[in-house]
């Protein structure tokens, strides 16, 4: 389900129509494009635990990931039924500190 080196097809289509379009050009910009889009496929994941409270959870990802607390509601009843939830995604330095300070409050979080 989740893949660190994924290209959404989207992003795989217009780089195939780019590359035909410019096939009398260099390749330089498509390569470059594909190394952002690989560089964004981290996720900040959180899984589910028998210790957490709803509330604590929800707060933290409001306070930590700045979701609104609608969308935190909402990662936190995927997170009790289906066991873990993306609940951000970004590069991994962006990730890290938010991730640390998940963990830091007792949660159950890793990027993948």
């Amino acid at each position: 389900m989740i893949c660190s080196h994924r290209i959404d097809l989207f992003t795989f289509e217009v780089l195939k129509i780019t590359m035909v379009q410019n096939s009398h050009k260099p390749y330089q910009q498509e390569d470059l494009l594909l190394e952002e889009e690989v560089d964004l496929e981290n996720q900040l994941v959180l899984y589910n635990d028998d210790v957490n409270t709803f509330d604590w959870v929800i707060e933290s990802l409001v306070s930590v990931c700045k979701h609104e607390r609608d969308q935190a509601e909402q990662c936190s009843m995927i997170i009790h039924y289906n066991g873990k939830c993306s609940v951000k995604e970004g590069n991994f330095d962006k990730l890290r500190p938010m991730c640390e300070a998940l963990l830091d409050r007792g949660l159950s979080a890793t990027i993948e």
